[in-house]
C-alpha cells in the first residue's frame, strides 16, 4: 500500500527519543523487565512498538493480523475494503465494529468542532490531487462549488450495523482519524496481553503507558521544528513526556503538493473546499486516546490560533501545542495551560 496522501501521518511530526528522564518516580526497579520491539510497514506508513516485559507475549505476526482486520474495514486503497465498497455504493452498506467506532467519533467530532472535521471531504481530497489518483491541475472555483453539495456528515446515517448516505456522491475518507484508532487498538490488545509500559507508534500518532526499563525512567517524546524548506533536515522543537495517553500532530508543511510555483497544503478546509491557510504551522494534541487526539488534530489547524484557543479553554481533556508563523513570517510557538504540564524542561 503506497502512502497516504491525504494525511501523511507526519512520521517527522513526532520523534521518539531516547532521553534522559526529567525525573525518576520512587518506584522500585523492576529489573526482570525486558524492552521489546516490534517494527514494520502498514497503513502507507511505518509502525515501531516498544513494550516491557517479563517475556516476549506479543509477536508480529499478532500485531500484522490486526493491521489486516483494520485495513479490511477503512482502507481507501483496499478496493474491497468496506470504506471503499460504501465510496462506490449508491446508498450505504453493512459494517464492521471498527467502522462503526471511526465513524461514531468522527461524527462526534463533526459536531465538537462545527464541520471543521469532517470525514465527507473526500471529495474535495481527491479534486486536490489527494485521493488515489493525482490530477494535473488545481480545482478551479466551478468545480469546487460543484461538489460542495456532497460535503456534510449530516448527510450519513449511522448504525451499529450499517452506514448509508444522502446522496451517492457523498464519500468519506478516514484517514484523519483512523490511524489514531488503530493506535488504540494495538494499546488495548496489548493491556489485554497484561502489558502495562508500552509505547505504540503509527506514522507518528502515538500511545504511551508506563516507564521504559531496567532504567525505569519516563519515556520522551519529541516535537519537531518545521524546516524551511522542504530540503532541509528538521530539528525538535520541544520535549514532552506523557505518563498515560496520546499524542498526535497534524501539519500544513510535510505533505504538500506543488502545482506549478503554488504550494498546496493537504489540509482540505471542508467549509471553504480550498486547502488550509491558517497561521498554525503544526497542532499537536494530546488527549486520553489517539482517535480524539488524532480527529481534533486536523480541526485545530483550520479554526486558526485564536479560534483554536478559544475552542481548548471548554475541553480540559484536549492539550495543545501549536508552532505557527506570526504576520512578519516569524516562527513562534504557544501552548494551552494544560499542555505546559508535559513540557521536559
Amino acid at each position: 500500500m503506497r502512502l497516504s496522501n491525504y494525511k501523511q501521518f507526519l512520521l517527522a511530526g513526532i520523534a521518539i527519543l531516547v532521553l534522559p528522564a526529567f525525573c525518576i518516580l520512587d518506584i522500585p526497579e523492576t529489573k526482570s523487565f525486558k524492552r521489546f520491539q516490534i517494527s514494520g510497514l502498514a497503513q502507507g506508513t511505518s509502525y515501531a512498538v516498544t513494550y516491557y516485559a517479563e517475556s516476549e507475549s506479543v509477536k508480529k505476526s499478532q500485531i500484522d493480523s490486526i493491521f489486516g482486520q483494520l485495513d479490511h474495514s477503512l482502507s481507501i486503497y483496499n478496493p474491497n475494503s468496506i470504506i471503499s465498497r460504501f465510496n462506490a455504493s449508491d446508498s450505504g452498506v453493512d459494517i464492521d465494529d471498527h467502522f462503526y467506532n471511526v465513524v461514531r467519533k468522527s461524527q462526534e467530532i463533526f459536531k465538537e468542532t462545527e464541520g471543521a472535521f469532517d470525514i465527507t471531504v473526500y471529495p474535495l481530497v481527491r479534486a486536490w490531487g489527494f485521493g488515489n489518483e493525482r490530477v494535473s491541475a488545481i480545482p478551479d472555483a466551478a468545480e469546487i462549488q460543484s461538489l460542495m453539495p456532497c460535503i456534510g456528515s449530516e448527510k450519513l446515517h449511522l448504525s451499529p450495523s450499517r452506514l448509508t448516505k444522502d446522496l451517492p456522491c457523498v464519500k468519506i475518507d478516514v484517514n484523519g482519524i483512523a490511524q489514531g484508532y488503530s493506535v488504540d487498538v494495538m494499546a488495548n490488545f496489548f493491556e489485554s496481553n497484561g502489558i502495562a509500559n508500552y509505547l505504540v507508534e503509527i506514522g507518528g500518532e502515538i500511545r504511551v503507558k508506563g516507564r521504559k526499563y531496567p532504567e525505569n525512567t519516563a519515556m520522551s517524546i519529541g516535537i519537531e521544528k518545521p524546516a524551511e524548506n522542504e530540503f532541509q533536515a528538521a530539528g525538535i522543537r520541544q520535549v514532552i513526556q506523557v505518563p498515560d495517553g496520546a499524542v498526535t500532530t497534524s501539519g500544513s508543511y510535510r505533505n504538500f503538493r506543488k502545482l506549478g510555483s503554488r504550494r498546496i497544503s493537504h489540509i482540505i478546509d471542508p467549509k471553504t473546499g480550498y486547502p488550509a491557510s491558517t497561521e498554525i504551522i503544526s497542532a499537536t494534541v494530546i488527549a486520553n486516546d489517539a482517535i480524539t487526539a488524532d480527529g481534533y488534530d486536523n480541526a485545530l489547524l483550520l479554526m486558526g490560533l485564536d479560534h483554536a484557543m478559544e475552542f481548548l479553554k471548554k475541553r480540559k481533556n484536549l492539550h495543545a501545542y501549536f508552532i505557527f508563523q506570526r504576520p512578519d513570517s516569524t516562527i513562534a510557538d504557544t501552548t494551552t495551560a494544560g499542555f505546559s504540564k508535559f513540557l521536559k524542561p
